[in-house]
């Protein structure tokens, strides 16, 4: 029997070296490089001498810590100006780009002064400015700066609702691209005619960079049609504020023009390159399970679903492998990402790492010698201070023995209060990374 303490280093060093693969700086470096008096992204040059300055903008979590490297490596060459807005204590240090905070996922007062500066950052971009819009997780609340007849109440209304009803981030992210300025490839038309690069540390699975921080500086795929069919799915109409229903409705009339697609002109002086997504993370961390000594299995980054339903499968994963050995032998390491929602039933405290590995609880009673982790890689689960949360065979019987009920807390959207009386949250602080979620499903 393998003993707690190596456990969790086990678990302490897998999701270690998961986080430092999708360090934002060095993602950045492994894509942007310096060579003599020219910029390489992805195998395009940028000679620098094209340039009277650098605009850099953006928003996400990540976002600060790629401003500070494209600092690093631009500012002794051309003049370096710009503000990106990142999540409330997410801020760096930086010499000339501006960081502001704002809130996450509900867009704040904040959020909107801060994108109002990055408009400004943009008014007299010419030919030959190069603007460097930088964007990762979270960028969809964080840049935010509502269409005219939109206010940002009926915003937080309409992001609140949404975040409830269970729909996917690529749905959310729908309805906001039809109500916002920047938005849907609405931050590419202010920053023309300057030449726009665009570096993404990505947090959706499949990594859609219309989806993405809502596809600010890309052709968008989706409609005011598409926008009316999320709030049918989820019976949306009546609970979401006139102003955005209305808004919707005109632009399923044609009344309203909608977001630029991949024929609109505004991109064709425009490179968009992915610097860090799911798999790299996924992928660092089953290379470390193989360094511990572990069978390893990247099986998917494609978890997507209701967070409860996707922990009972992967429960079932390791179920398999103890009573089989499949898809592989102990001791094994199966890695799994994604992303899954929560409709909000309750009115406890928790996120959709914590639900997952809640649910995965029940899967996994009496399995001896297995851990299930779900984390959250930017360090935060749904208002939480948790990252995630782990479960083992004895979790279910640990629960009950400290007078915790497991089905209670399921029902009442409470895992946060569940594992905090267990012990088995898993806290990271801000990681200032975002590439979605990693299950880890050890058998030991």
């Amino acid at each position: 029997m393998t003993q707690p303490s190596e456990k969790s280093a086990a678990l302490e060093a897998v999701i270690g070296a998961a986080l430092a693969a999708v360090e934002p700086g060095q993602a950045v470096r492994r894509q942007v490089a310096l060579e003599g008096e020219a910029l390489v992204v992805a195998g395009q040059r940028y000679d620098l001498s094209d340039y009277r300055r650098v605009i850099v903008v953006g928003a996400g979590k990540a976002s600060a810590p790629m401003a500070v490297t494209i600092e690093d490596l631009l500012a002794d060459r051309l003049p370096v100006s710009g503000c990106v807005s990142v999540r409330y204590e997410h801020a760096l240090p930086t010499r000339r780009v501006r960081i502001r905070e704002a809130g996450h996922p509900v867009p704040d007062v904040a959020g909107v002064s801060a994108t109002r500066e990055i408009v400004a950052a943009l008014e007299d971009a010419e030919d030959d400015d190069l603007v460097v819009c930088l964007i990762s997780g979270g960028g969809s609340a964080l840049m935010t700066l509502p269409v005219e007849g939109i206010a940002l109440e009926d915003l937080q209304q309409t992001t609140d609702a949404l975040l409830r009803s269970g729909a996917s981030i690529n749905e959310i992210n729908i309805v906001r691209k039809h109500l916002d300025t920047v938005k849907g490839g609405g931050l590419a038309r202010l920053a023309a005619p300057a030449r726009l690069l665009t570096l993404v540390l990505s947090d959706v699975v499949g990594n859609p960079l219309d989806a993405i921080a809502s596809g600010p500086t890309v052709p968008d795929t989706s409609t005011f049609a598409d926008a009316a069919g999320v709030f049918d799915r989820y019976d949306l109409w009546t609970a979401l504020p006139e102003p955005v229903v209305g808004r919707v409705r005109r632009g399923v009339d044609g009344e309203l023009e909608d977001t630029p697609n991949a024929a609109d002109p505004v991109f064709e002086r425009s490179q968009t390159v992915i610097v860090a997504s799911n798999r790299v993370a996924g992928e660092a961390a089953a290379a470390e399970a193989a360094r511990l000594g572990m069978r390893t299995m990247l099986l998917t980054t494609y978890v997507e679903g209701e967070a409860r339903e996707a922990g009972r499968v992967l429960a079932g994963v390791l179920r398999e492998i103890d009573a089989s050995g499949h898809p592989l032998p102990r001791p094994c390491c199966v890695v799994a990402g994604g992303e899954t929602t929560v409709t909000i039933r309750g009115k406890g405290r928790g996120g959709r790492n914590q639900e997952l590995a809640l649910a995965a609880a029940f899967g996994l009673q009496g399995v001896d010698d297995v851990l299930l982790a779900s984390v959250g890689t930017d360090g935060s689960d749904g208002p939480t201070d948790a990252a995630g949360a782990w479960v083992d065979g004895s979790t279910l019987a640990q629960a009950a023995a400290s007078g915790l009920d497991a089905r209670a807390a399921l029902a009442n959207n409470d895992s946060y209060t569940f594992f905090d009386g267990l012990g088995n949250l898993i806290r990271t602080g801000p990681t200032h990374t975002n590439v979605n979620d990693l299950y880890l499903l050890f058998a030991f």
